[in-house]
């Protein structure tokens, strides 16, 4: 019965929120309805790290290289070869998973500490490669000039409102194949390997391919989140892959709550709602966002999800014992 109302609390309060993302925007200025789309792509991109880190208990520290790579992608293919969206997005994502299939016959067989390392170096090269590859990329002055594509529908995608609804459109396409992942048998073997993956080798699983395909599918869709991101911006620089924004994409999961989907993505619109608040009034951002990971692995290790879960289950507890005692 509990686990059904649960349930229902949760389902609620998506349809609350998907009517509020839907509903609220059109009576907001133009740089809240900026804010929110900044805080969609991020939250795919959040999501995306939640597979590998909540659901399969592997941190990396490189996965802004997926989302960057993507982005270059469509910088390149966009403003020198004037291809369309479509092209790209395939591209950027395509091209995020390629090398994320090199890299994880590198990664799959580690563990713990090790992940962590071998992640980091692989992350180190991808921004060493934006950021030397001058010809191609630009090098530190990044790629610019990216304009908003023709999606062949009849939208003006320069407008912040329209392009919002869009990026919205992908983020729940997005949020909704993951769930269905994190939901299926693959996703519950994954949570067995996050528990024990010893144990699961005993089983006979392999524990290895289910690390390596959690490692290509959260790099798939952090490059789902690259392309977007690239065509908001319309900039992209190794700054955008870089070791600070690979922590910030951790940070976002650990805040929200890791193994949830929907703290990840809570987690995102957080950080980028104080990043953008902070770095108004000081550019020590790096020091805020060190004071709030520490903060939250002190007092809300679980995450403010799994925190909000807990306060809830106790307050029923409460009223099941006050209840029971009349």
């Amino acid at each position: 019965m509990k686990d059904r109302l649960t349930s229902k609390t949760k389902i609620i309060g998506l349809i609350l929120t998907a009517l509020g993302l839907l509903v609220l925007p059109p009576f907001y200025a133009s740089y809240w309805i900026t804010l929110l789309t900044q805080m969609l792509i991020f939250a795919i991109l959040a999501m995306s790290l939640d597979i590998l880190l909540g659901y399969t208990g592997l941190s990396s520290f490189g996965h802004a290289g997926f989302f960057g790579v993507a982005g270059y992608a469509v910088a390149i293919l966009s403003t020198r070869y004037k291809m369309g969206f479509l092209f790209c997005f395939v591209s950027g994502v395509s091209l995020s998973i390629l090398i994320s299939m090199i890299f994880g016959f590198l990664v799959a067989h580690a563990t713990g500490v090790y992940f962590l390392i071998i992640t980091l170096a692989l992350g180190m090269v991808l921004w060493g490669l934006a950021f030397r590859w001058v010809t191609m990329t630009g090098g530190d002055n990044g790629i610019s000039g990216i304009v908003r594509p023709d999606i062949g529908l009849p939208l003006a995608l320069k407008d912040p409102l329209t392009f919002y609804y869009v990026v919205l459109v992908f983020f729940l396409m997005a949020m909704v194949l993951m769930a269905i992942l994190v939901r299926s048998p693959f996703g519950h073997s994954l949570k067995g390997v996050r528990e024990s993956e010893s144990r699961m080798r005993v089983l006979g699983y392999h524990s290895w391919l289910h690390k390596y395909l959690a490692y290509v599918v959260s790099a798939a869709f952090a490059g789902f989140a690259g392309v977007f991101w690239a065509y908001f911006n319309g900039f992209i620089s190794p700054f955008d892959m870089d070791l600070n924004a690979s922590i910030e994409i951790v940070l976002m999961v650990i805040l929200g709550g890791p193994g949830t989907l929907i703290g990840p993505a809570l987690g995102a619109g957080i950080i980028v709602f104080l990043k953008n608040f902070i770095s108004a009034y000081t550019q020590r951002w790096l020091l805020i966002l060190g004071t709030i990971y520490i903060l939250t692995i002190l007092y809300a290790p679980q995450g403010l999800v799994n925190l909000l879960k807990d306060w809830l289950k106790g307050r029923r507890n409460k009223a099941c014992g006050k209840k029971l005692s009349d």
